[in-house]
């Protein structure tokens, strides 16, 4: 007899999905967490008021899984403004994304026929399209060096973790494409929100904190503490690196990393709620302030600031720079937090599969956003349709 019929490890986003679609089949699942808390990478600490999340993180409502799983309103988000803003030398522009005046004559020709594609064609086959780096396909979209290198790569250098923008282009075009699509929102408690929300659709009893897990088998999950839990299948949902420790054969993702500061001010240095970005590039590659997206971000009477820097962090070059970007005095704002985040986001170079196995040898499943494309979405997406092939296969 067995302790359950499917034992999932790992509580972030591709976990709850999986045990989301497993429980509502009515199966029964035990979902085993490390951490005290679910959301793997998506989460938010609270400090003095303050609501820092661990690194760089947006949520975008257009991702098709989170329409599909997510209560969006319930989480009361803040809307990010369509645009960009960029500090160019003296200068500052807001670039706000249907503006046709912002771009020279070509270039914007070349952009709108990309985002037609990216948002006319249907997503299998921009998963499927010829490959190559992101930089090099803005250049093959006809985008010139000076757009390309002044707005865009530093841009999407934040959105990817990624300065050279190796990224496949298969991955920037469905990311691109979400953004076309809607603009990015911040929950109102914090990115943690999220998978809170996805852990209080499980049934009573299914999740269990605090719980290391040792080695998996195809009929158990042997734990940290000595236990061994029985069961029919196994799902490992943990980060890319875990998983390739916990199942032989699957190989171990290269990692994109970020270090995101958090600093306190009196008042807002912008009052928008837009990124910013350096078109000359320097050690932030973006910031912004996440009490004016969300007021939950922040006390009454405070505002918080996030910077965030691709690999390590100098703090006095990071303050140094905010001071450019915003064009204030920074040397008063308080210094709350620094979160390096050396595993932000699997790699995701060319040629980059969109869909990867999921079934690992029968009895033993694997999902994560390193078996599909490293965001949201793809961690939803990989966990849905892992819990499909373990239905197909009980």
């Amino acid at each position: 007899m067995t302790d359950t019929e499917v034992v999932v490890v790992g509580a972030g986003l591709a976990g709850l999905a999986a045990a989301i679609g497993l429980t509502g089949a009515g199966r029964s699942v035990r979902l085993v967490e490390a951490a005290e808390e679910v959301g793997g990478r998506v989460r938010t600490d609270l400090l003095d008021g303050f609501r820092l999340d661990r690194g760089f993180q947006v949520l975008n409502p257009a991702y098709p899984a989170v329409r599909d799983l997510v209560d969006l309103p319930a989480l009361r988000p803040g809307r990010f403004l369509r645009a960009l803003r960029v500090r160019d030398g003296d200068h500052v522009h807001l670039l706000r994304l249907r503006s046709a005046l912002q771009f020279p004559v070509r270039d914007l020709a070349a952009l709108a026929a990309l985002s037609a594609r990216d948002l006319l064609l249907p997503g299998r086959w921009i998963a499927t399209a010829e490959d190559r780096d992101t930089l090099g396909e803005l250049y093959c979209a006809g985008l010139s060096r000076a757009t390309t290198e002044r707005i865009l790569r530093p841009f999407l250098s934040g959105v990817l973790l990624d300065a050279d923008l190796a990224t496949s282009s298969r991955a920037f075009h469905l990311i691109w494409r979400a953004f076309l699509r809607a603009a990015p929102v911040l929950p109102d408690t914090g990115m943690a929100a999220l998978p809170r929300q996805l852990a209080d659709r499980l049934p009573r009893g299914t999740l269990v904190t605090g719980t290391p897990v040792r080695h998996v088998r195809p009929d158990s999950v042997h734990l940290a503490d000595g236990r061994r839990l029985s069961c029919r299948a196994v799902v490992v949902a943990t980060d890319g690196s875990t998983a390739a420790s916990l199942l032989p054969g699957v190989r171990e993702p290269g990692w994109r990393s970020v270090t995101t500061l958090y600093y306190r001010a009196d008042q807002p240095p912008l009052r928008l709620p837009v990124i910013t970005v350096d078109a000359a590039r320097g050690p932030v590659v973006n910031t912004l302030v996440p009490s004016q997206v969300a007021p939950g971000y922040a006390p009454a009477g405070s505002s918080l600031i996030s910077a965030s820097v691709l690999g390590g962090a100098d703090e006095h070059a990071v303050r140094a720079h905010l001071a450019q970007l915003y064009g204030t005095d920074t040397s008063r704002w308080e210094l709350l937090a620094v979160y390096p985040v050396p595993r932000a986001v699997p790699a995701m170079t060319p040629t980059h599969p969109v869909r990867r196995p999921v079934r690992v040898r029968p009895g033993l499943y694997v999902c994560g956003d390193h078996r599909d494309t490293s965001s949201i979405q793809g961690a939803l997406v990989s966990g849905r349709r892992t819990a499909r092939q373990v239905l197909a296969d009980l």
